[in-house]
């Protein structure tokens, strides 16, 4: 019987260890080898490194250089060019566009031009606007003469002259120069033709940019080869961006050598004889389908394959007809889009059986998001309840008012569809008749849209004529639709702002402070901005032999003026017992021009260059009004404790938020103050505007005690047409400060101010341990 060695045990221990890792080294062992074997491979399919390429004798031989590789491949490397400024050279502010597809050269998808006449263009030409304009990014018409007045909404270009050749050779001379860089196809059609529009701009979408094409319904010219077509004009025609292009510069001499009375002939043969091109009905396995109207037929009875498909029918002889045919093929495109909705939410349906959730997780209606679901009490929406004629949310926090306006028709819709959808439901066995609305309730859901739960009491008859009177529930949902961006008036980023500082004599001292901030964040960075400095004296105060209480802020404006050449700091010197904003306001507005854009400001705000953008940016002439909503800091005294700075090497700070202090390392408590609107971005025009609306609604002493009780935004707000922009500007902090409530305001006002004070103290957590501490105090 023999006995194992202590080294036979030491193995058999090891082995025991490692076995558990024995798989993962046979694979890394195993990994290792094939790696090795296809470096060997690949090395074995490349050139033999011992044998040397020749080249021609007297050639440089470059080691680099491999068969069939491009040299110019080789140079092609990305190169990082280092930002420089010149400090000798006064700093220039970099203008950007305003959107990034004109920094980046993408273009537009299609263009339409209409040809019409000085006989239709109030007829048919304003038909084509009515029923396609709001598919297209750009419409416009081209007429030889156009009549004394234009239509309103269209963009009309006349050439003065009534000739076919010289109208087409215009217009695309027209649409080279002012939008050939601007859009990847233009499709050019007659005023008498409609254009089913969402068909064709997908065709468009379909269809590869980088060719000449000239498609549509193709015609042979008389006496022609079958080669030599041209599109069709009634039935209109596509051409290619690139086409243009390569068809401008023979344009002159088509017009001189080519005789046509149509203009779609004389572009046919204009691009057959320059270019070679002919006009296809077909590209790229996209048809080009259209369909020749026939006279007083009837657009709700065509019912041809040809018509239903069809991209353009022609001819349209009246107005009335293109809207018929508009109305056709609306209901044509909305029955399509139902049908699709149904087969997509049948397959939905089957495939949530395969699901985790199963058919719990099916959402109702099929296909739209689900419910939001809050994950506290302070993330739940809340339901409004509103009956026929009265809701119970109001916006002023009354616990009643008036259901009215848009209100009052969206309840309407919702009353209506659901009535419309049970009818649809439950005929003919059964028909019902709305008695009345019990009760309703709606509220807006951001992933779904606006949810209604409606208590219908209704009649229900039946065929036989019985009646009967039920209450049912309903719920409906009119979900959130496409977004589309809102078209606005252009602005820029180089307007000048003129900023307007109302000082009162309480307020000289921290003026000091503001005209800091002023200095950093707007002379030094030499932002093209002024400031007007309106110094409001009491009764008494800066007369004869007394003290003058802003000569330190007239010393630093005077200083700022002497440290940074150039600038100019007005100020203008009032004198009021009861000061208003309004009156205020008056007094600056006479001493500026109309386009100048006022930036209203407070001995509190902090201005920099990301506030003027947006002042600039929001606010448009005779369109919009800005009122930002600053951040206003929390009482220090109540501030919570702050937590000590980080250890050395724990890395970058993040970025602070609104209200954060600098010098102590940590976010200052604050909300954004929502009662405060002595901020403002506007044009002097709209001002003076509104102003003159005042005075002409309002007259003598009403008129005068008005002026007491509002302020700048509430005159734009009541009596002006303008778009109010109310909205956060976390750029606008505030340090914590009282505002003087003076009992001369409003009630409003009044009311506002005091509310603002209130809520600036501090917030819920911070009172109540101020309240906790104070009674500990009291206690003992």
């Amino acid at each position: 019987m023999h006995m194992a060695g202590p080294t036979t045990m030491r193995l058999s221990s090891l082995l025991a260890l490692l076995r558990p890792a024995l798989p993962l080294i046979l694979g890394l062992s195993l990994g290792c080898s094939l790696s090795l074997l296809r470096v060997s491979w690949i090395q074995g399919e490349g050139e033999d490194p011992c044998v040397e390429a020749v080249g021609e004798p007297g050639e440089p031989h470059n080691p680099d250089s491999r068969p069939g590789l491009d040299q110019s491949d080789e140079d092609f490397k990305p190169r990082i060019v280092p930002y420089y400024r010149d400090p000798n050279k006064p700093y220039k502010k970099v203008l950007r566009t305003r959107y990034i597809q004109t920094e980046l050269g993408s273009r537009e998808r299609l263009l339409v031009a209409v040809l019409t006449s000085r006989a239709t263009l109030s007829t048919l030409a304003v038909a084509v606007n009515r029923t396609v304009a709001h598919h297209f990014p750009r419409l416009l018409y081209f007429t030889g003469q156009r009549g004394a007045r234009t239509p309103a909404g269209m963009q009309v270009v006349s050439h003065g002259d009534e000739r076919p050749a010289w109208l087409m050779s215009e217009t695309l001379r027209h649409l080279h120069t002012h939008f050939g860089a601007d859009y990847d196809w233009f499709f050019i059609m007659q005023d008498d033709t409609y254009v089913q529009a969402p068909r064709l701009a997908a065709l468009a979408g379909h269809l590869s940019i980088n060719q000449d094409l000239y498609l549509g319904r193709a015609e042979e010219f008389i006496g022609a080869g079958e080669q030599a077509r041209y599109c069709h004009g009634g039935f209109g025609y596509l051409l290619s961006r690139s086409l243009l292009l390569r068809l401008r510069p023979h344009l002159d001499g088509c017009r001189g050598d080519i005789l046509s009375a149509r203009p779609d002939e004389w572009l046919g043969r204009c691009l057959i004889d320059s270019l070679g091109i002919g006009c296809v009905s077909q590209h790229q396995g996209q048809q080009y389908r259209s369909f020749e109207l026939a006279k007083n037929r009837d657009p709700e009875k065509e019912g041809s394959s040809a018509f239903l498909s069809a991209f353009a029918v022609h001819p349209v002889s009246e107005g009335t007809l293109m809207y018929r045919l508009h109305k056709r093929f609306s209901a044509l495109e909305l029955e399509r889009a139902y049908s699709e909705i149904e087969q997509l939410q049948a397959q939905i349906q089957n495939l949530t059986v395969l699901t985790p959730e199963g058919e719990a997780g099916l959402s109702w209606p099929i296909g739209l998001p689900a419910p939001f679901t809050p994950h506290s009490r302070f993330e739940v929406l809340g339901w409004d309840y509103f009956t026929e004629q009265h809701t119970f949310s109001c916006a002023d926090g009354s616990p009643k008012c008036p259901l009215q306006g848009a209100s009052r028709a969206d309840v309407g819709d919702a009353v209506e569809t659901a009535l419309e959808q049970l009818n649809r439901r439950y005929q003919p066995r059964l028909r019902f008749q709305k008695q009345r609305l019990l009760n309703g309730y709606r509220r807006f859901d951001p992933a779904r849209g606006m949810e209604y739960t409606l208590d219908l009491l209704l009649e229900a008859v039946t065929q036989r004529g019985h009646r009967r009177a039920l209450a049912r529930r309903v719920s409906l949902l009119r979900p959130l639709s496409r977004v589309e961006i809102l078209p606005m008036p252009y602005v820029t980023e180089a307007t000048r702002v003129q900023l307007v500082l109302p000082l009162l004599v309480a307020e000289a001292a921290a003026a000091l402070a503001f005209l800091e901030a002023f200095t950093a964040g707007v002379l030094e960075p030499r932002e093209h901005a002024l400031l007007t400095l309106l110094l409001v004296y009491g009764p008494r105060e800066g007369g004869r032999g007394a003290p003058d209480p802003f000569l330190g802020v007239k010393a630093a404006a005077a200083e700022l003026e002497r440290r940074y050449p150039g600038t100019r700091l007005a100020w203008l010197a009032v004198r009021a017992e009861a000061p208003s904003q309004v009156r205020l306001m008056d007094v600056v507005s006479k001493k500026h021009p109309v386009d100048t854009l006022f930036f209203l400001t407070t001995v509190w705000t902090r201005p920099g260059p990301e506030v003027l953008n947006r002042c600039r940016m929001n606010a448009i002439s005779g369109w919009q009004a800005f009122f930002p909503v600053h951040f206003q800091e929390f009482n220090p005294a109540l501030a919570p404790q702050r937590s000590p700075p980080g250890p050395p090497g724990a890395g970058p700070d993040p970025p602070s938020p609104p209200g954060a202090d600098p010098a102590r390392g940590a976010p200052v408590g604050g909300r954004f103050d929502r009662q405060a609107s002595a901020e403002g971005c506007f044009y002097n025009a709209d001002y003076l505007a509104a102003r003159a609306r005042l005075a002409g609604e309002l007259a003598g002493q009403e008129e005068e005690e008005a002026l007491e009780g509002l302020e700048v935004m509430d005159v734009f707000l009541r009596f002006s047409g303008l778009h109010l922009f109310r909205a956060v500007e976390p750029g606008l902090v505030q340090k914590f400060s009282l505002r003087d409530c003076s009992p001369r305001l409003s009630e409003e006002l009044y009311h506002r101010c005091r509310l603002s004070n209130l809520e600036g103290l501090g917030g819920r957590a911070q009172l109540a341990v101020a309240l906790f501490e104070q009674e500990q105090a009291n206690s003992t």
